[in-house]
C-alpha cells in the first residue's frame, strides 16, 4: 500500500467506472463536504459513472440515486441497486431477490433480529433500521466483545454479517458488495469485469470493502484505511493523505487527471 501521490496517474487512464463506499469514505464524521460532492459532480462531467456501494439502507440509498451526481447506488451492502429513471425523476429499483423471495426474506430476518437481541442484551437496532428493506443492522458498539457477540449471534442464525465503522449488518443470500458489483455492471452497462477489472477504481475505508479490495487492479484507501488493516486480508493498493471525503476528492483529481492526459 503506497501513497496515492506516488501512482503514475497513467495508471487510470482506462478507468470508466468509479465505485466507492460512502460512510466515512465521501463522508466524514458523518457529513457529506461541499468539496467531495464536486468531486463527484467533476467525474460525472468527465464522463466517469460513479457508483456508491455501501451498506446504507435502502431509504438513503434512494435520495442519493435521485440528487446527487452519481448514476446509480448499491446499497445494503449488495441487496439492491437503484439508479435514477430516464426521465430524471423517478427512481429504477432492483434487487438481488425476486420480489416473493424479498419478501420471505424480510420475515426471517425480523426474526433473525429478536433473536439476536434476546441473545446479546446490548445490541441495539441502528436507528435507520426502519428504512432497510434487505437487511438488520445494529447499531457498532463502543465494546469490542459485544461486536464479536452480535456477529456470533447473527452468524448462529444463518445471517450472513459485516462490519463496518457505524454497522454490524445481517442479511441472508450469500451475497456481498463484489457479488452485486458483478451483477450491476454486467447487466446494466454490459462490462464483465472478470474479463476487464481494469475499467473499474474502488475506494473504501473498512472491514466491509475487503472483497472489493481483493479483487479489483485498481484500488484505494482513504487514510482511516490504517485502523482496519489486520482485518482486511489484501489491503488497497493506494492510501490518500486525507480521511473520508477529502481522500476521496485525492482519488477523483487522480482519476480526472488521467482523462486529461
Amino acid at each position: 500500500m503506497k501513497p496515492l501521490n506516488q501512482a503514475a496517474i497513467s495508471g487510470f487512464r482506462d478507468v470508466r467506472f468509479v465505485l466507492t463506499d460512502m460512510d466515512e469514505t465521501l463522508t466524514f464524521r458523518g457529513r457529506l463536504a461541499a468539496n467531495t460532492y464536486a468531486a463527484l459532480e467533476a467525474l460525472q462531467t468527465a464522463g466517469v459513472k460513479v457508483i456508491p456501494v455501501t451498506a446504507a439502507p435502502a431509504g438513503w440509498c434512494d435520495q442519493m440515486a435521485r440528487m446527487w451526481p452519481v448514476d446509480g447506488v448499491i446499497g445494503e451492502n449488495g441487496g439492491l441497486f437503484f439508479r435514477r429513471a430516464p426521465d430524471g425523476h423517478g427512481v429504477q429499483r432492483h434487487f438481488w431477490h425476486e420480489h416473493d423471495e424479498r419478501t420471505a426474506m424480510s420475515s426471517c430476518l425480523l426474526h433473525i433480529g429478536d433473536r439476536v437481541r434476546n441473545e446479546v442484551p446490548s445490541a441495539i437496532f441502528a436507528d435507520d433500521q426502519p428504512f432497510r428493506l434487505t437487511s438488520i443492522a445494529f447499531a457498532k458498539p463502543d465494546e469490542a466483545s459485544d461486536c464479536i457477540a452480535i456477529v456470533d449471534a447473527l452468524r448462529k442464525a444463518g445471517a450472513d454479517v459485516t462490519v463496518n465503522n457505524l454497522w454490524v449488518l445481517g442479511w441472508l443470500g450469500g451475497y456481498d458488495k463484489l457479488s452485486m458489483t458483478r451483477r450491476v455492471l454486467r447487466d446494466h452497462y454490459d462490462v464483465d469485469v472478470d474479463c476487464d477489472r481494469g475499467v473499474v477504481l474502488y475506494s473504501g475505508d473498512s472491514t466491509n470493502d475487503a472483497p472489493m479490495f481483493s479483487f479489483f487492479e485498481h484500488t484505494v484507501g482513504v487514510s482511516t484505511i490504517k485502523e482496519y488493516l489486520d482485518q482486511i486480508p489484501l489491503p488497497p493498493r493506494w492510501i490518500t493523505r486525507g480521511p473520508g471525503g477529502a481522500g476521496f476528492v485525492e482519488v477523483a483529481k487522480a482519476v480526472i487527471s488521467a482523462r486529461n492526459l
